[in-house]
């Protein structure tokens, strides 16, 4: 599903007179189906940074990353355009990231159920079934329903992150990516989060995921990686 060779991450510090910051040098990584691999290793080593390569939130600055999208053909991230990388988004790649970033004064209810509803192409019966599906993932991750009609910015630390996983769960796409899902988590609903990723390997979901809580990490993971080999500071 995802396949990284030679891939090196390089930051240019403006500020600090261009001087240069090796992030990651020469990861060669590969994610088959129906795996979760955990990346290991103490924070500074990359792995966030890994996880936004794969995403595109940031470019390599050498290298492939090529993922296998929805519809089978395969794209190298380092080499496509934005539309392409769009619809990568929309299609291939889910991410939860440590934060929810979401348009001011939408309902957590809408939140969760935009991906579907964007699917829905303004088809009445496919929007309420989008809506009927995020009230079940609201129900599942113990949002109140006094909270459903709200804009998730008004809710606790905990609440937006529960917010976020639905969000990005609630549509299942061949690759996951999962940043400190449970970070803020107490353990009913961490728990919660362990079956879900459970249930997404089990549908052959590719998942990398950064997990600091050790009890979480052990969970889930089919293999782990220690992003420290991928150090390589000039």
């Amino acid at each position: 599903m995802l396949h990284m060779k030679k891939v090196s991450k390089r930051f240019t510090l403006h500020h600090q007179h261009g001087a240069q910051l090796q992030v990651l040098s020469q990861v060669d990584l590969s994610i088959a189906a129906g795996e979760c691999v955990v990346l290991d290793g103490p924070s500074g080593m990359g792995k966030s940074t890994l996880l936004k390569l794969i995403y595109a939130n940031y470019r390599a600055t050498s290298g492939q990353i090529e993922v296998r999208q929805a519809d089978g053909r395969v794209l190298d991230l380092t080499q496509a355009s934005a539309r392409e990388l769009v619809r990568m988004r929309r299609d291939t790649v889910g991410y939860v990231s440590q934060f929810l970033r979401v348009i001011p004064r939408v309902s957590a209810l809408d939140v969760v159920a935009e991906s579907l509803i964007d699917d829905a192409a303004d088809q009445a019966d496919a929007i309420e079934t989008a809506r009927e599906q995020a009230r079940a993932w609201l129900s599942r991750l113990r949002i109140p329903e006094r909270l459903w009609a709200l804009p998730p910015a008004t809710f606790s630390g905990g609440e937006q992150q529960r917010v976020n996983i639905a969000r990005n769960m609630i549509k299942p796409r061949p690759i996951l990516l999962l940043d400190e899902p449970t970070a803020s988590l107490d353990a009913a609903n961490t728990q919660t989060v362990i079956e879900l990723i459970h249930e997404a390997v089990a549908r052959g979901t590719a998942l990398v995921g950064i997990f600091h809580d050790a009890h979480v990490g052990q969970a889930v993971a089919t293999r782990r990686i220690d992003v420290a080999q991928f150090r390589n500071p000039l």
